[in-house]
């Protein structure tokens, strides 16, 4: 049977530099990112040069130290005191599918003006007063990664062929990302769990940018094209994204569906944990602006003119769309997010 196919590593580097061997070397990003929204909806990023590579490590060590306080210091900042989005959840609280969930994470949001912690999504984040750093680090992380969401949306538009003209106009759609930063925490699954450490979910946005830690055979992403007979599948198959150094995974949310008028999918992932560790994972959400209007590209319509039967996706005002995804699951203080 042959070897089932695997997630592309990128090299975003010749984004980081306006020298003029890495703008001439632009275009193989490009179109690397595009066959990879095409065919995966998930790649690996190659962060050499953007980040210490010693800086997620650091992250991963301040929220395991987080994790393994006692319960009543967790529970100061629960997500009950806010809005049920931004704070603490505990082991199982977190719900997918209808399933608890078997992990434990801090949720933070991007901050709004007139905080209202009575309206779903629109309260105050709650940083941990120990370990003392955190705040600091994850806001540094917090940084950089708005800062790469914007260098992977421009990459990922010149790849469907965006012109400078409407790069602008897209940019003025994610240039005050509502974005979501999660730790999360991963205990070994129980042997009386149904085996899933987290659903099998879609992302909703954008560009998620993911830190693990490095236990392998985890994270896990489905695959339903680009199989062949000889590998014998005909239904699709789970494969796992495995931790590399030095990189982030990503994988697109449904807003780069409707943005590509559905070029590009937004795919199911999951995470089943069985190994005898506590693992520990970082996923930084890019998402477009609270009130951004999300519709097809005129490139990916371009890409598409003479195809027969292609539907046209319908525009989607983000923070609507987001509110109809998650608004239900706060009354009971339960979430189905990411």
């Amino acid at each position: 049977m042959s070897t089932l196919p695997q997630l592309p590593i990128i090299d975003i580097s010749p984004y980081l530099s306006n020298a003029p061997d890495s703008v001439a070397r632009r275009k193989d990003v490009a179109n690397a990112l595009h066959s990879a929204c095409t065919d995966f909806g998930f790649f690996y990023l190659n962060l050499a040069g953007f980040i210490d590579p010693s800086t997620p490590d650091g992250l991963a060590a301040l929220a395991r130290e987080f994790f393994h306080l006692p319960q009543e210091e967790k529970d100061k900042i629960s997500l009950s005191n806010q809005d049920y989005a931004r704070g603490y959840q505990k082991l199982r609280e977190n719900v997918t599918n209808g399933k608890a969930d078997n992990h434990e994470g801090i949720d933070f949001y991007r901050p709004v003006e007139a905080p209202d912690k009575s309206k779903p999504l629109w309260g105050e984040n709650q940083w941990p007063e120990k370990p003392t750093a955190f705040k600091a680090e994850f806001e540094d992380w917090i940084s950089k990664m708005k800062e790469l969401g914007l260098i992977v949306m421009k990459a990922m538009a010149d790849g469907l062929g965006v012109t400078e003209d409407e790069w602008e106009k897209l940019r003025n759609q994610v240039d005050d990302s509502f974005w979501v930063l999660r730790a999360i925490g991963y205990p070994p699954l129980p042997d009386d769990h149904d085996g899933i450490s987290c659903g099998s979910h879609k992302d909703y946005g954008c560009l998620t940018f993911l830190y693990a830690d490095p236990t392998p055979s985890a994270l896990q992403v489905f695959l339903n094209r680009n199989l062949t007979p000889e590998q014998g599948v005909k239904k699709g198959v789970w494969i796992n994204a495995d931790p590399i150094p030095g990189c982030v995974v990503c994988n697109i949310g449904e807003m780069w569906e409707i943005w590509s008028n559905g070029l590009y999918k937004s795919t199911l992932h999951r995470v089943i944990h069985r190994g005898a560790n506590y693992r520990v994972s970082i996923p930084f959400f890019f998402e477009p602006n609270f009130t951004a209007d999300v519709r097809p590209l005129d490139a990916a319509l371009r890409r598409q003119k003479g195809q027969a039967n292609a539907k046209v996706y319908e525009p989607q005002v983000y923070g609507e769309f987001l509110m109809k995804k998650v608004g239900s699951n706060f009354a009971g203080g339960k979430k189905d997010r990411y």
